[in-house]
């Protein structure tokens, strides 16, 4: 390994040692002694191994578990970051990538084309949802992972990238040369009216140009007709940068608003985020949608809108991230991302649902109990507590789908099925519904896929067999048992009949995705969206809104 390298590499073991140990509170002196005699130790154990072990051992391999074995001692956050991962990190905070404009999944085993971005190469030069990618530059990727096809497709706006792939319905592959352009991160992925003035925003992260994607799409609805209420849609959307969490939520909360405060070790990281700008919507009931796949930039968005009783949460306990993270650069192409401080929401509470800085007698980090969790109040002196992650104004369960759903889903019944239909199906009828006959030729694709799934019954009954013979019961039993059996063959047999409502809907959103684009994907979901649809009528029924907002006289 180069001297260079080595420094870097070692430069970045100070670093994880100073946060290691900076958590112990030790006195300054000794603490840069303990750093200095630990960094000496692991340098003679790392020279010692990759020098003398009875195997050849991989300097950067090596020197990168160490890096990683020292890090998974702290949160799940505090990670190194090498070259490949660079570019996710660059795709958050610039906002925008070089690539086709297509986003790839594992089908069977094969790269897959999943979905495509309208106006850039790959859809405009003939690349279709379900093409299966054969070849890129000439490398055969079959049996390559997801990252290492996505590497190669990617790179520099204004450079060629050729394809091969494989499409249902063509016997030969088809070739394409492809143009690498600038692609924008899509933050906001739906923008409209759900009904006469109740517009609906969907926002699925927060890169950088975020708020601008909101700024944007508000413009839009307040063009195309008078607003009276909002749905901000934070469902699954991970987060992303803190600033921009900020931006956004000056959107809607009045001006000078505090948003989120953070606090850490070093005085530094102790900060106020205030609203920097005059709000956009003003004086109109706001729903914000949340669930548990709602985290960091989402749970800070969500906890200033209730804490300011700016608008109502409606939805599921959000994942409970109040962890803030910095990236560090350590080299020209390696950083590192530290947890350096906690975020606080409006009312003063944090929303970290694990406690990262304990673990139990089993290794396991603990969450914080319910009884433990301390109370705030919002601005209309409403109670709300802390950890767990932000409780909805308003619960409602997601929809719990079947185990043959799952299955079908897991092994992409619906995608596939999809593929086929679009190719045999030039054209949509509108309004598009899935009729009996498409859902008999589903029926008849599951059995020339040989698609085998095991219902929940099948499963209990195999579990009561085996306690019965370990019983040594009697054959009577045994029986009884066979007849049960056979009469969850007879129920196996229509299951496309008893899961009718769910299949339809299904295979609606997927066909219509493949053969018309994103956001009529989109709309076929609204109809069956009890979140969303509980979100509307309270943000149309300003009677019940205010009553949920209405807190105690302080």
């Amino acid at each position: 390994m180069k001297a260079k390298t080595l420094k870097t590499l070692f430069s970045g073991v100070a670093v994880v040692c100073i946060l290691t140990l900076g958590f112990i509170g030790i006195p300054e002196g000794d603490l840069f002694l303990k750093i200095n005699r630990g960094i000496d130790v692991f340098g003679k154990v790392y020279k010692e191994i990759t020098v003398n072990y009875v195997d050849l051992v991989d300097p950067e391999r090596f020197i990168r578990a160490g890096i990683d074995g020292m890090l998974k001692t702290l949160d799940p956050y505090t990670v190194y970051i090498g070259e490949k991962e660079g570019d996710e990190i660059d795709l958050v905070t610039n906002g925008k990538y070089g690539g086709i404009g297509v986003t790839i999944g594992s089908r069977d085993g094969l790269i897959t084309i999943i979905n495509l971005i309208e106006g850039f190469s790959a859809a405009k030069q003939g690349i279709e949802v379900g093409d299966r990618i054969l070849e890129v530059d000439g490398k055969g990727v079959v049996g390559s992972s997801l990252e290492e096809v996505r590497q190669l497709v990617r790179g520099a706006p204004g450079t060629e990238v050729r394809m091969k792939i494989e499409r249902d319905g063509v016997a030969q592959p088809i070739d394409f040369l492809l143009l690498r352009e600038e692609i924008p991160v899509r933050n906001v992925t739906y923008v409209g009216y759900l009904e006469k003035g109740i517009g609906y925003v969907r926002l699925e992260r927060f890169s950088r140009t975020a708020g601008d994607d909101v700024r944007s799409a508000i413009k839009e609805l307040k063009a195309s007709g008078e607003m009276k209420g909002l749905i901000l849609d934070l469902r699954d959307n991970p987060g992303g940068l803190l600033d921009i969490a900020v931006e956004v939520s000056s959107k809607f909360l009045p001006e000078s608003s505090l948003v989120v405060s953070t606090k850490g070790r070093r005085s530094d990281a102790d900060r106020k985020y205030y609203s920097t700008e005059k709000p956009m919507v003003v004086d109109i009931p706001l729903a914000v949608l949340v669930n548990r796949g709602s985290a960091s930039a989402s749970e800070i968005v969500t906890g200033a809108v209730q804490d300011l009783d700016r608008g109502v949460v409606v939805g599921t306990r959000t994942f409970g991230k109040g962890l803030v993270q910095t990236v560090t650069r350590l080299s020209d192409n390696t950083s590192l991302k530290v947890t350096t401080a906690r975020y606080y929401t409006p009312s003063g509470r944090c929303i970290q649902e694990i406690d990262y800085s304990h673990r139990t007698k089993d290794g396991l980090f603990p969450t914080f109990a319910d009884s433990a969790k301390k109370e705030f109040r919002t601005s209309h002196n409403r109670k709300v507590l802390e950890g767990g992650g932000v409780e909805p104004d308003t619960v409602i369960p997601e929809e719990q789908y079947s185990k043959l759903f799952a299955d079908l889903e897991r092994k992409a019944m619906f995608f596939k099925y999809a593929n086929r239909f679009a190719a045999q199906h030039k054209t949509l009828a509108a309004p598009f519904d899935v009729k009996d006959e498409v859902l008999a030729d589903f029926e008849r694709f599951l059995k020339e896929q040989k698609f085998e799934h095991q219902e929940e019954t099948e499963l209990k009954l195999k579990d009561l067999r085996e306690l019965a013979e370990k019983s040594r019961y009697g054959s009577e039993f045994f029986e009884q048992a066979q007849k049960m059996s056979n009469l969850i063959k007879v129920e196996k047999s229509r299951m496309t009949e008893r899961f009718k409502k769910e299949l339809r809907s299904a295979l609606k959103t997927e066909i219509v995705g493949r053969m018309k684009n994103e956001k009529a994907k989109i709309e076929t979901t609204f109809e069956s969206d009890t979140q969303l649809s509980v979100a509307v009528n309270l943000v149309k029924n300003r009677k019940a809104y205010d009553r949920i907002l209405a807190g105690k006289l302080k």
